[in-house]
Formats: C-alpha cells, structure tokens, sequence
C-alpha cells in the first residue's frame, strides 16, 4: 500500500485531531484490535471469504501506517508490547520485526511472544502474514532453537503456510515437552504426513491428554484408524476443550450406520445434546432435518440446531425470512448482573434465531429435494466439486468442514487453511479454479 493509502483507516476528522506519534500508536493499537477481531472472525458463523479479505485490508491499512512510520512505529510497537503483551500486541509487532529482519527486533518479538501458549498465537500469525519466501528464513531459525516454546512457534508457522519442517518435526514428535509434541502431532494432520503415523500412533497412550488427543485427530484424519476414532468418541463424551473438534472427525470416519447410531446416543444423554446437534450437521442426512427442528423449540439450542440445519440444506436462515426475534427473557453468556456467575462467551452469539413453525413450512415444501441416506453440505450432495465452491463462497465454519471432508477423499493432502490471510486464499482458490 502507498503512504497516502494507510490514512484512510482513519477519517480526516481523526487525523487532524492527531499528532504524528498519536496517529503511528493509533495504528499499532488499531492493528492489534483487528488481529483479536480477526481472531473470532475466522472461526465465526456469519463470515464468508469476502467478508475475511475485507476485514484483512484493514489490518494491512494499520500495518502499512506502521511501515511508513520507520523506526518510531517500531519504538511505539515496542512500548505497547511492553505494556501489554497480548496476542494482537504481538502480532502487529512481530510482522514489522520480521520484516526488518534486525536480530534485535526479532529477539525482542520472539522473547514476548512466547511467554504463553496463548500470547504465541500471535506470533505464529505474524509468521503466517507474511509469504512463506519471506517467512521461511525465520521460521528455520526458530525450528533450530533449544527452547520448546520457540521450537513449538517454527513447527506452528510450518503448518499454518502447509510448508513441510523436516527433521525438526520429527524430532519434535519424540520430544519431551508435552506442548512442543502436542503441536508436531496436530501439525502432521495438517500436513497429511503418512509416513509419520507410526510414531502418531504411539501417542495414543501418552501421559498428555493434549498430546493423546491430536495424536487421535490426525491418525483418525489421515488414515481413518479405528482406535483413533473410538478414542476421538471418548473425548467428545467428555468434558475435554476439544470434544466439538472431536466430533467433527469422529462422525464423518464412523460407517455410516455407526455414525447415526453414535449420534442418536449423543441424543439421550442432556448434556450432549449440543454435540449431537453438531454431529447430525456434519452426517449431513437430511433424515436429521424434523429433529433439529424441534430442537429449534428449545431456546439453549435453538441457533446450533439452525445452523446444522443450514449445513444440510444451504438455507440461509436470516436472508429467507425464517428468522425470528430472540426469546424474551433468555441471556446467553456473560451478562452484566453482578450476580450472574456465567463468564463463558456465548458461542452461537452471530447465529440468527430460527422460527420453527416457518422452517418446517419451508422443509414440507422443499424435503423432496432431498434423498435420505445422502450426505449432504450446504444444500449440495457432498462431491469434490462442491466442496471447492463452498470454500469458494461459504461461510468459515461451512469451508472448514468443506476442507476436512476433502482431505478425507484424498488420503495424505493437506488441510486447506481456511485462517490464511484472505488476499491469499482468494488467489489460491482462483489458480486452482484455472487449473479444474
């Protein structure tokens, strides 16, 4: 972007009111802000590719402010990072340290950023951000380091840019930190390695739980491993952070009959109701259609039952009208009664609410076009062609699911990064268009 480009992030009113040093730490605080906006959007409901490229030409606006700001947005950076070392912080400092390629300014991102698992994320992103040509030399770097953590962000930035580490993954999957080896497990998933699968698998039975679970993820991703997918079905009955995750793979690698079988149970049992939900969207067999809409009648699962409903049929609840006004009385999520003890963010928070009463009139209309015993994803029986459209033009959890049920018809590919920068993405997606 040019040095007059970068301004429009901010309105002529805003930048008349501003210094130069208050416009530069503007654009650092704007640019961390979009990474944690970016952050939830990737994984949201309601954004499409588009909607992402949008959202990432802002970003690159802040940072391109930063650029051309030289060495005083890098000391404003700096400072920020100091004061507060978050993952947005991190990210928005770490993309002009590698960039620069000054030893000190790297040290000093690298240092931050990995004082956490969760502050390390924006490291990786800053990796991921740049074009793996430019990012390659200091993701090598990082792979080469003693330290676990720093080691655990090489092999992350590896597999976010679906690059191959090499030996450093291998070593890391022998590793003793339980952190490091928990990402080189995930990252083979990833990264469709068949060959490593024997070490994966005799992960099965580490000590980790973390560890335990993406060594089932990606023996289960990879190879369809039956003692994978019973493991990944004990973790979705837990109360593991990764039981959704879990279903995701487990249902669509069960036989058919066994994953609708595992489903209805899910179904039984209260307190997995949700995930059962979950599981009849990923089958996608219209069969499941009445009983997701029932459970539109029920105001905690209501949005979640929509949504598997959209994954089936490609209905768009809200732009056909077949949404209603959310439930009087009914609080999701944090409030703001110092009472309420509830602090979990509420996850079907950019869902729209379904009418019932409207939706089954629509699926009395529409259920013909419709085959029992076919899988379906958003409104279209499941083939390699469909699926490349809904990562053209679905929206981000419809083109992750799109980018599993790929890998699983092509044993040992990559999974398509549906996080990537958009720009990036968009240009990906067209040269394969070209090329089919």
């Amino acid at each position: 972007m040019s040095e007059i480009t970068h301004y429009q992030a901010f309105s002529p009113a805003e930048i008349s009111a501003l210094t130069i040093p208050e416009i530069i730490a503007k654009h650092g605080e704007e640019a961390a802000f979009l990474w944690l906006l970016r952050d939830n959007s990737v994984r949201a409901p309601h954004f499409a590719l588009k909607d992402l490229a949008k959202l990432d030409e802002r970003v690159e606006a802040h940072l391109d402010g930063l650029r051309v700001a030289g060495d005083p947005g890098w000391e404003i950076l700096k400072k920020q990072l100091e004061e507060k070392t978050e993952p947005g912080e991190v990210f928005a400092a770490g993309v002009l340290a590698f960039e620069s390629g000054k030893d000190d300014r790297i040290q000093e991102v690298v240092k931050f950023g990995t004082t956490s698992p969760a502050v390390s994320r924006g490291l990786v992103s800053a990796l991921g951000w740049l074009s793996y040509d430019k990012a390659e030399k200091f993701i090598q770097r990082l792979l080469e380091s003693e330290v676990p953590a720093v080691r655990r962000v090489g092999i992350a930035a590896s597999a976010v840019h679906r690059q191959n580490p090499r030996r450093p993954l291998e070593q890391a999957l022998s590793h003793a930190d339980p952190l490091l080896k928990a990402r080189a497990l995930r990252a083979v998933g990833e990264l469709g390695f068949v060959d490593l699968l024997p070490t994966v698998r005799k992960n099965l039975i580490h000590e980790d739980r973390t560890c335990r679970f993406w060594a089932a993820w990606t023996l289960a991703l990879v190879s369809g491993d039956k003692d994978a997918v019973t493991q990944l079905q004990a973790v979705a009955e837990s109360d593991s952070a990764h039981r959704e995750r879990a279903v995701q793979i487990a249902a669509r690698r069960l036989e058919p009959s066994a994953a609708k079988m595992w489903q209805r149970k899910l179904f039984q049992n209260p307190k997995q109701i949700r995930l059962a939900i979950i599981a009849a969207g990923v089958l996608g067999d219209p069969e499941a259609v009445p009983s997701l809409i029932e459970q539109m009648k029920n105001p905690p699962l209501a949005r979640v039952a929509g949504e598997a409903f959209t994954m089936i049929t490609g209905v768009d609840i809200a732009y056909q009208d077949l949404d209603a006004n959310k439930p009087e009385g009914f609080e999701a999520g944090p409030t703001e009664k110092p009472e309420d003890a509830e602090v979990a963010m509420d996850t079907d928070e950019h869902l729209p609410w379904p009418k019932p009463e409207a939706i089954q009139k629509w699926w009395n209309a529409h259920q013909g076009e419709f085959a029992k015993g076919t899988r379906y994803l958003v409104g279209k029986p499941i083939t390699p062609e469909s699926l490349h459209q809904v990562l053209r033009e679905g929206r981000q959890r419809e083109r992750a699911a799109a980018a599993l049920e790929l890998v699983l018809r092509q044993r040992g590919s990559k999974i398509f990064e549906v996080r990537a920068p958009g720009f990036r993405q968009q240009k990906l997606l067209a040269e394969f268009a070209k090329k089919s």
